[in-house]
């Protein structure tokens, strides 16, 4: 049950992501500085970064799941807290040091860092239900 578990939370993230950024994709493209064809469609067709985005999912599952246990949480609030509490002080702060050092645009920052604290909040509450 705890790998289910695992691979449910990692699905949920995924699946926000999916939605999160094929409702802002004018916005992260232009903001990311993707190059694209005439169409507005991506030149970099690779299936990688999806592959990676899913294996990456499973790792912050896994390891969220860890803590969780070694913390003993595992009510659907503290699933939620944790979620939270580690998307935005820890996830969040990360990336916009990484995307300041880099003179990214605050709208990727703001993109990018609400999936990261919302993905982990959803991690969190799929767990609870697990532990």
């Amino acid at each position: 049950m705890q790998y289910l578990g695992v691979l449910l939370a990692a699905a949920a993230a995924y699946g926000f992501g999916a939605v999160w950024y094929m409702s802002l994709s004018k916005q992260w493209i232009a903001a990311a500085g993707v190059a694209c064809d005439e169409n507005g469609k991506p030149l970099n067709t690779s299936v990688a970064p999806f592959v990676l985005s899913a294996i990456a999912m499973i790792v912050v599952a896994g390891m969220m799941r860890h803590i969780m246990i070694m913390s003993g949480l595992s009510t659907l609030i503290e699933g939620l807290m944790v979620g939270f509490g580690l998307g935005i002080f820890i996830t969040l702060p990360w990336i916009v040091i990484n995307y300041a050092y880099a003179g990214r645009p605050r709208a990727l920052t703001y993109i990018d860092g609400t999936y990261a604290v919302v993905g982990c909040t959803l991690i969190g509450v799929v767990l609870s239900f697990f532990l």
